[in-house]
């Protein structure tokens, strides 16, 4: 579940697992273009992790 809100007059997007997430993942413009231009490490960073979390 995804919102767009704003935090001090600046727009924020806001990333809830569900509805009622208590620590939801909130990020400005700055951090999302931060996070676009690193896109692919962080898909290679969430791939080489999840192996290791499931065991294999």
């Amino acid at each position: 579940m995804i919102e767009r809100s704003d935090f001090k007059g600046k727009p924020v997007l806001i990333i809830r697992r569900t509805e009622d997430d208590k620590y939801p993942f909130a990020f400005g413009i700055n951090k999302a273009k931060l996070i676009l231009e690193n896109l692919e490490e962080i898909k290679k960073f969430v791939e080489d992790n999840s192996k290791e979390e499931s065991g294999a």
